[in-house]
């Protein structure tokens, strides 16, 4: 456990990005635990969606992409998303032998010997001639601060922490967040709720018809954009829209989603606005997203004075050993897969002490 071992390439994280990137690194001749190694915090595959609540079935997804080499064919749409989605990342890992180390945590990254990359975990320190970071977000849940907040007396949680639908029956439950959790929340919510308020910081934007290619490379271009100016990624939303599906439009006639501006304050009851309102509450549900994790790659210095890493494809222009992918215009499943093996294409050219180990 205390010998350093190396290897070419360092994967952290398991999910959509970690798998694409393990699985062309396969494809490139690197060989697994030779030539790379995929750390991996969470107790079993699956990624993020393990711990998605269960009513979020597999037919309700709206942003889940085939992983590269394996579709993902007869689901029963009526499944949980984390059951669905978990037995085909692990089948995922046995098809193309990737042999995920978990649970590892990565704890910091840093400059090692021979301009190699020391990474410390909980399973002993390896170096690596480069690393691909994807971690996601979920581990990094955001909770905004509101004068007040300490002293609600009713409960507070988080989207990370959401289980379903009954635990809110008979509760008055305020929603914040105007992302597409938010929406799932409150339209699973409401049955069950005395009643529901949505809070939002900006009103919400509503996208028709399809979110086609097209609109995909805008939306990627405005976030390049941001991490191009070494500033912290936007929300998905705020470049995509909401999509507006059936189940909106109902929530919208039904007033379900009648969206109010952000509150001031919070109160012991409940919550106040600026103008004198108060609307008592028993739950305030926090669906206001999350943030890369990324303190274990803060001994590189990569943070800009904006806050974010700048990047230029999926490398950090600080130190082109390090690729995130996952990250930024890369967030969502199309976009991780992608960039798993852009940054593969990227680390092949990196000078080399050697050739690659060959595949097993």
């Amino acid at each position: 456990m205390n010998r350093t071992r190396d290897v070419d390439v360092v994967v952290v994280g398991a999910g959509q990005a970690g798998l694409s990137a393990a699985y062309h690194l396969r494809r490139a001749g690197f060989a697994p635990d030779r030539g790379f190694v995929v750390f991996d915090h969470s107790p079993g595959p699956g990624g993020a969606w393990q711990f998605r609540w269960p009513t979020l079935t597999y037919g309700k997804l709206h942003d889940m992409h085939a992983l590269p080499g394996m579709k993902l064919t007869g689901a029963d749409p009526a499944r949980p998303s984390s059951e669905v989605v978990t037995e085909y990342f692990a089948a995922y890992e046995r098809a193309f032998d990737l042999r995920v180390r978990r649970p590892v945590d990565v704890r910091a990254v840093l400059d090692g010997p021979g301009g190699r990359l020391r990474v410390e975990t909980s399973e002993g320190t390896w170096t690596a001639r480069a690393l691909i970071n994807a971690t996601g977000t979920w581990e990094r849940p955001f909770w905004p601060r509101y004068p007040g907040q300490e002293t609600f007396r009713g409960r507070q949680l988080h989207t990370a922490q959401y289980a379903g639908p009954e635990e809110f029956a008979g509760r008055r439950v305020v929603v914040v967040g105007g992302g597409a959790s938010g929406i799932q929340h409150l339209l699973e919510i409401a049955p069950y709720a005395a009643a529901t308020t949505w809070v939002t910081r900006h009103p919400p934007v509503f996208r028709e018809g399809p979110f086609d290619e097209n609109a995909r490379r805008a939306a990627v271009a405005l976030v390049e954009e941001r991490v191009r100016r070494g500033l912290p990624p936007g929300s998905v939303v705020s470049v995509t829209g909401l999509p507006l599906n059936d189940a909106v439009r109902q929530g919208l006639r039904d007033g379900v989603l009648d969206r109010q501006p952000m509150f001031e304050r919070i109160t012991p009851d409940g919550v106040r606005w600026a103008d004198g309102r108060h609307m008592a509450a028993d739950v305030i549900l926090w669906a206001t997203g999350f943030r890369a994790v990324l303190a274990h790659l803060a001994p590189l210095g990569l943070r800009e004075p904006g806050g974010g890493i700048r990047m230029d494809g999926t490398r950090a222009v600080a130190d082109p050993r390090v690729h995130l992918v996952g990250y930024g215009p890369s967030a969502s499943t199309v976009g991780a897969s992608r960039a798993g093996r852009a940054a593969v294409r990227e680390i092949r050219r990196l000078p080399a002490e050697g050739e690659p180990a060959a595949a097993a």
